[in-house]
């Protein structure tokens, strides 16, 4: 069935600065996708397929953040096609890895990695789109569940509400019986202040949480990185922890600048 001709709700998904990852994360869901497939009219998404349709939009996705003036500009007009808009993944609703550069002078990045940094076009931060334009629901994640994903993309087309958890991880960990890795070894680890999203598959393997999911709704950093401290990490590693793939979410970034005043 052609974009053209698949009946139903207009979806397109659109990428920004990002892996491709979470795109990815909808292309795994296999034979639930043939079902959405056949209930949408997918009409952009360069990922699965070179048809396109112009909008408006019922549904966009939105993977990546944004890193330049051109993006900026073209989210501005995705977000005018669309009448949902959600956007997917750390680098959607927080920046992702990149907004590592938000840290610092961008001009040390660019002089650093390429020979000839005069020819690099780039803001100086990588922020997510909720910083540019009206977000109608943020899924987190590096990647998203596709099973999350699913839940999102089947609320919107019927006009309700996503049931996507806000807790965090460590409730993950109590529901598989998985010991607490900090508690019991003093493992860093933040499983205490992440949304709940992965199954907490890290803990289940004797390793720390690193964040993917980005900071829960109760996050209590303060209070873990007494924790952490308690167990003799020191300041510098603690904000390390807090900047991986959801650096720049308020929570995590708001943690980590403290942690490096305490360096």
């Amino acid at each position: 069935m052609t974009a053209a001709s698949a009946p139903g709700p207009s979806v397109a998904v659109w990428k920004f600065a990002s892996c491709d990852g979470c795109q990815l994360s909808l292309l795994d869901l296999e034979d639930e996708l043939l079902k959405v497939v056949g209930a949408v009219n997918i009409s952009h998404f360069t990922e699965m397929t070179r048809a396109h349709v112009d909008g408006p939009y019922d549904l966009s996705l939105v993977e990546g953040s944004v890193t330049t003036a051109h993006d900026a500009a073209r989210i501005a007009k995705v977000r005018e096609m669309s009448k949902t808009l959600i956007t997917i993944g750390a680098c959607a609703t927080a920046g992702g890895i990149q907004g590592l550069r938000n840290f610092a002078s961008v001009g040390e990045y660019t002089s650093t990695v390429y020979a000839h940094p005069d020819y690099i076009a780039t803001l100086d931060t990588s922020t997510p789109i909720s910083a540019h334009v009206p977000v109608d629901f943020e899924l987190r994640g590096c990647p998203i569940d596709r099973y999350q994903l699913l839940e999102v993309i089947m609320a919107a087309l019927a006009g309700r509400s996503p049931r996507i958890p806000g807790h965090s991880v460590c409730q993950e960990c109590k529901g598989r019986g998985t010991v607490c890795v900090l508690v019991a070894k003093g493992t860093p680890c933040l499983g205490p202040v992440t949304r709940a999203g992965c199954g907490a598959l890290c803990p289940a393997v004797d390793r720390g949480c690193f964040g993917c999911f980005g900071p829960a709704d109760t996050a209590n950093t303060s209070s873990l990185t007494g924790r952490l401290l308690e167990e003799n990490l020191q300041p510098v590693d603690a904000s390390r922890l807090y900047r991986t793939f959801n650096a720049n979410a308020p929570a995590f970034r708001t943690e980590s600048l403290a942690n490096d005043a305490r360096s």
